[in-house]
């Protein structure tokens, strides 16, 4: 029996393990069937908005951010609920290509070697017999098909040969003539390979790599086909529509031309994303807002003295990490370039707009989005646990059932903050220079887990203590958290909600996503790890201290039955 794909990649060593389809949230699919963290129906069949099988194709040179495209894409659609999956024909390629060989010369060539000809036709074959079943055998929804696809006739015949399966073709070009964008793009993703280019200076590296696509690749043909669906986008001018199903990026979004023949809503949705991504590098900071008096979601007090003292110890720190990482990248560049832009979010309550106060006074600019205010907790707002378990206890039962959907009497659920926070995650897309956004836990675990593809059940649990500053880096395959400590915070700062089993945000140069079935693991966050110990409390009452009575007998029966502790009779 020929072994899968995943086996051949597992034992190639020059298979880069964080761009494999196999191994992360936004390229595996979960094992079991569940919502989606902002899906807001389910339906027999599996597939959303009256869409059926559509397999998005991407068109362009390497470098040119269809990857990223990609596996954004990717992670907006499953957070709206759509069964989808990204494949990468560079994978398959260094997955199918013995340890130690180069791509053959002639492989982007017209008229390649016959032996060359049959090694395309193998990894293409294994890479669209896994897109077809996926379609067939499990049911997916949208095929992403990354890969160069540098001709006309080759784009007619893949269209074509989907057609016959019953599969709608959308194609994406990203198209770009900024060459410092390009280079940016070949020093962050293609010659950080550690097998290519190690010990190579940058500006040596940047050049080969260049030079050796342009002696590959001579032929390539830019979209015009008018009987096919396309997208085309570029970065200079910042929009441009015609109704033409393919859409052209240029410049990494500033210009975006599309070939629209018959767009459904689904495909309309993805056309509009796109229109608000950004490919450019820019990074995420997620802090708590400061404490107030009251503390309560009803309440709108200022900062109290310990929240003024945390606000600028924050500043201070975050000030001084983004000075030491623009001297690291003029050091790695070996040129001057300007820092980033930090743009600020706030919600509309005093204390998250104090807490940046020290931010503006410095010259940075503030924004208020109304969007971004805590979880409603409802009727069970100055509760304690014990009050709310006496009051509401088959509440306590569905809460525990599924902490994500559940609702409070006239409360919100992590669902509805989600699905309230779509027009955040857009802007958040759309934004061009760094962002740091203050705000309370309930609403950074939902951001977060839309940046980091986090399942819908892991977003109640994961903790973000005040003594840290979480920095999100978009990469190519997944992004990448670094934990950034604020020195000189009394304790009583620093403990997050006590809403549920806390999961902390994984430790520095966690790849995405967190994966609660592998906490042991390498790249999983340990549940039993960082400043953020677990706890549970059954009340959704906002960055209270109440934990109550059985709060670590619930801890306890959690960690037995996710199989953390051996199994025992509870007394």
């Amino acid at each position: 029996m020929e072994d899968s794909t995943a086996d051949v990649a597992a034992a190639s060593p020059r298979f880069r393990r964080k761009s494999s389809t196999f191994i992360d949230a936004i390229h595996d699919m979960p094992e079991k069937v569940e919502m989606a963290p902002a899906q807001l129906y389910s339906t027999e069949s599996g597939r959303l908005f009256h869409a059926g099988k559509i397999a998005i194709a991407t068109v362009g040179l390497p470098a040119r951010g269809k990857t990223h495209i990609s596996v954004a894409l990717t992670r907006y659609l499953r957070w709206l609920g759509v069964k989808t999956r990204a494949f990468h024909l560079g994978d398959y390629r260094r997955a199918t290509l013995p340890a130690g060989q180069e791509v053959p010369e002639d492989y982007f060539f017209l008229d390649a070697s016959a032996s060359t000809v049959l090694l395309r036709q193998k990894i293409l074959r294994k890479c669209r017999e896994d897109i077809y079943q996926f379609f067939e055998r499990e049911n997916g929804q949208v095929a992403i098909y990354d890969a160069v696809n540098p001709l006309a006739a080759g784009r007619r015949s893949l269209a074509n040969e989907l057609a016959k399966h019953d599969i709608q073709t959308l194609f994406i070009e990203s198209a770009c003539h900024d060459q410092r964008i390009i280079e940016d793009n070949v020093r962050r993703v293609k010659i950080s390979s550690p097998d290519e280019y190690a010990g190579w200076d940058a500006a040596d590296a940047i050049k080969h790599y260049l030079a050796r696509i342009n002696a590959k690749i001579p032929h390539f043909e830019t979209m015009e086909e008018k009987e096919l669906d396309w997208i085309r986008v570029c970065p200079k001018q910042r929009l441009m529509l015609t109704l033409l199903t393919a859409i052209k990026m240029i410049n990494a979004g500033d210009k975006f031309e599309i070939n629209n023949r018959n767009f459904g809503y689904l495909a309309r949705r993805i056309v509009f994303y796109l229109m608000n991504l950004q490919i450019k590098q820019r990074r995420a900071y997620f802090v708590r807002a400061g404490l107030s008096a009251s503390n309560t979601y009803m309440s709108d007090d200022g900062l109290s003295d310990i929240g003024i003292d945390y606000a600028r110890k924050m500043t201070e720190t975050l000030i001084k990490h983004r000075e030491q990482e623009h001297k690291q990248e003029i050091q790695n560049e070996e040129q001057e370039r300007e820092q980033r832009s930090l743009v600020i979010w706030t919600s509309t309550k005093k204390r998250t707009i104090e807490t940046a106060s020290f931010l503006q006074d410095a010259g940075y600019p503030v924004r208020q989005r109304s969007q971004m205010v805590a979880l409603n907790p409802g009727v069970c707002e100055r509760m304690t646990e014990r009050r709310i378990r006496e009051k509401y206890p088959e509440e306590i039962l569905k809460h525990e059932a599924d902490p994500y959907h559940h609702r409070y009497p006239r409360a919100e659920s992590y669902h509805d903050v989600a699905v309230r926070m779509e027009p955040v995650i857009l802007e958040l897309e759309r934004e061009g220079n760094d962002l740091l956004i203050i705000a309370h836990e309930s609403v950074l675990r939902v951001l977060y887990g839309y940046l980091m593809a986090c399942k819908a059940t892991d977003i109640p649990k994961l903790s973000f203590p005040r003594d840290e500053i979480i920095e999100i880096v978009p990469e190519s395959y997944s992004n990448r958290s670094i934990r950034i400590p604020i020195p000189g915070l009394p304790n009583d700062t620093i403990p997050s909600s006590p809403e549920d089993i806390r999961i902390p945000v994984p430790p520095s140069g966690t790849l995405t996503p967190i994966n609660i079935g592998e906490a042991f693991s390498g790249n999983a966050t340990p549940l039993l790890s960082g400043s953020g110990s677990p706890r549970r409390n059954a009340s959704p009452n906002q960055d209270s201290d109440h934990r109550g009575e059985g709060s670590m007998l619930l801890v306890d029966r959690a960690l037995r039955k996710s199989g953390y502790l051996p199994q025992n009779k509870e007394t």
